[in-house]
C-alpha cells in the first residue's frame, strides 16, 4: 500500500472526526435530505426477511438505520473510518430502539469480514472519499454472497448539484484551490459510466444505473451558509484560504445566490446522484 494512499486515508479520518460534531448537529436535516438516495438503494438491494446487510462509510448511520428498521429479524453492520461518526450512528440506533444494528470501525479498502458474508452491501456517498476506488469495489464484491446486490450512490455532475456549487463555485471564483487529479472530492465519481465500469471490473454482474434527485431545503439563505460551513470540509478548506474581507464577500454572494432559489419562503437547492447496482 502506497504511502500516498495512507496519507489520504489518515487525512480522511482526521477530517471526519473533526466534522462529526457538525454532522450530529445537522443530522435530522441531512437524514431527510439524503433519504431519497438511500431509499432508491434499499429498493434495488431487494432486502428480505433475515438478511445480513453491510453499509459502508455510513457516517451517522444511514441508510443502514432504515435497513435495520425494515428487517427487524435481520442484521445490519455499518462501517466508517471515523469513530466519532460511528458513535453518532450508534446513538441514532439506540434512540430508534434498533437491536439489530452494529458498528465497525474499518477502512473500506480492507474490510474485516469473511468472503460471502452479506446478503446486501450498501455505500451511499462514500466512494468519492476512498483513496482507492477500485479496491473498495473489489472488497464490497468479495464480502457479498453469491446473488447479493451491491448498491452505491455517487454525486452526479456539478451542473445538477446546485446544493454544492452555490457555495463551492463562489469560493472557486475568489480562491485558487486546484485539487490534485483523482483526489477525494464531491464530484470525483461523476463521470458518465465510471462507477458502472468500476463495478464490472470488480466482478459484479447485471450492473445498472439510475438517476435520483432530491431537494435540499433550508429555512433561509443564512441557514444554508451555516450548514455548509459546518459539515462540508471542502467549503471550510476553501474559506481558510481567504482573508477576512474575501470571506465576507464570498458569504454575501452565496446568500444572494441562495436567495434566488427561494420558493414558498424556503431555499430549495437540487441535488442529483447516480445509484449504481451490481449482482455478485
Amino acid at each position: 500500500m502506497s504511502a500516498n494512499l495512507d496519507d489520504i486515508r489518515n487525512q480522511q479520518r482526521e477530517t471526519w472526526d473533526k466534522f462529526s460534531a457538525g454532522w450530529k448537529k445537522w443530522d435530522s436535516l441531512v437524514l431527510g435530505w439524503l433519504a431519497p438516495f438511500g431509499d432508491a438503494m434499499l429498493r434495488r438491494a431487494n432486502l428480505s426477511s433475515g438478511f445480513s446487510v453491510l453499509d459502508i462509510a455510513a457516517g451517522t448511520g444511514e441508510p443502514g438505520l432504515t435497513a435495520a428498521a425494515a428487517i427487524p429479524d435481520g442484521q445490519v453492520v455499518v462501517t466508517d473510518l471515523s469513530e466519532n461518526m460511528l458513535t453518532a450512528a450508534a446513538e441514532n440506533a439506540a434512540r430508534r430502539g434498533l437491536k439489530n444494528f452494529k458498528t465497525q470501525l474499518c477502512d473500506a479498502g480492507a474490510l474485516p469480514f469473511a468472503d460471502a458474508s452479506f446478503d446486501a452491501v450498501l455505500c451511499r456517498f462514500g466512494f468519492m472519499f476512498f483513496p482507492d476506488i477500485a479496491a473498495a469495489a473489489r472488497e464490497m464484491a468479495r464480502v457479498a454472497k453469491p446473488g447479493a446486490r451491491v448498491c452505491a450512490a455517487v454525486w452526479s455532475v456539478p451542473a445538477k448539484n446546485p446544493w454544492a456549487t452555490t457555495v463551492m463555485g463562489t469560493i472557486a471564483r475568489h480562491v485558487e484551490m486546484p485539487p490534485p487529479p483523482g483526489s477525494p472530492g464531491l464530484f470525483r465519481c461523476a463521470a458518465d459510466g465510471m462507477m458502472a465500469e468500476t463495478f464490472r471490473e470488480a466482478g459484479l454482474l447485471d450492473v445498472a444505473e439510475e438517476e435520483v434527485s432530491a431537494m435540499m431545503v433550508h429555512d433561509a439563505p443564512e441557514r444554508y451558509w451555516d450548514f455548509m460551513t459546518e459539515i462540508a470540509a471542502p467549503v471550510v478548506a476553501g474559506l481558510s484560504r481567504a482573508d477576512t474581507a474575501t470571506r465576507e464577500k464570498i458569504r454575501r454572494e452565496v446568500l444572494e445566490l441562495a436567495l434566488q432559489s427561494v420558493s414558498d419562503g424556503k431555499v430549495h437547492l437540487r441535488s442529483t446522484a447516480t445509484v449504481i447496482t451490481g449482482t455478485r
